[in-house]
């Protein structure tokens, strides 16, 4: 039997991607995607039997504060983080706001549908080896702990940062190239040369990646004027450059 959810995410194309693929699963999905900031308002309003919410920084102090409130007034909802890899900090803090479970962005389909179908039934919902990891940090503390985020980031040059944000944005080559001011063939390179520096198959798992490692937030704005800028130059000759 389906489980009534809402998928909630700042990332809006990683938040459509899931909910699409949980309703093909037969799950009923009441909504796909909200800034965090709204997550709590909307689940209270909405009421489903299970919330997936998204973060990119789970350790961050009042992250989980939606969490506190959706518990404190629709108790009965269960509520599942998506994360990226935690720290202690990030699954304590999780748990403690009184979430019922949490999972990694890049988990299978069918490990969020398990864990969905645990935190309906009250069963805490986290993989084994999250806790493993949890603790063998709790005991052996690393000093600087690695930075996937950052590794990545310093990868792409400028402009392919520029790229990645407008794909995570749900913008296509047409729309990329026209916020650009480059030809759209010269945007589709940059998306090319994007996916192969990110080792990813396609803009979607680029998006989810960026999403995971906290790159995009990393990344900041896009530079100031440039949406839509120089789109009456239509892919003219001052795009090849890219």
């Amino acid at each position: 039997m389906g489980v009534r959810l809402m998928v909630v995410d700042d990332h809006r194309l990683l938040a459509e991607a899931l909910a699409s693929a949980l309703k093909l699963r037969g799950h009923r999905v009441l909504a796909a995607a909200a800034p965090a900031a709204g997550a709590a308002e909307l689940v209270i309003t909405r009421a489903p039997e299970v919330c997936l919410l998204g973060t990119a920084t789970p350790a961050e102090p009042g992250m989980f504060d939606p969490v506190v409130r959706i518990k404190r007034e629709r108790p009965q909802v269960a509520v599942l983080v998506l994360g990226p890899v935690p720290s202690p900090r990030g699954i304590a803090a999780a748990f403690a706001a009184g979430a019922s479970g949490y999972v990694r962005h890049d988990e299978r389909i069918e490990g969020v549908e398990r864990a969905i179908m645990k935190a309906r039934s009250g069963e805490a919902a986290v993989a084994p080896q999250l806790l493993q990891g949890a603790f063998s940090e709790l005991l052996n503390p690393t000093a600087q702990p690695d930075d996937e985020g950052q590794r990545l980031l310093q990868l792409l040059t400028p402009r392919e940062v520029e790229v990645l944000v407008r794909v995570a944005d749900g913008e296509d080559t047409r729309l990329i190239a026209a916020g650009m001011g480059i030809a759209p063939s010269t945007a589709r390179t940059h998306v090319q040369r994007v996916l192969m520096k990110l080792d990813v198959g396609s803009r979607l798992e680029a998006a989810a990646l960026a999403a995971r490692t906290g790159l995009l937030d990393r990344a900041g704005p896009l530079p100031h004027g440039s949406r839509g800028a120089n789109a009456e130059a239509g892919g003219g000759g001052g795009g090849g450059g890219g």
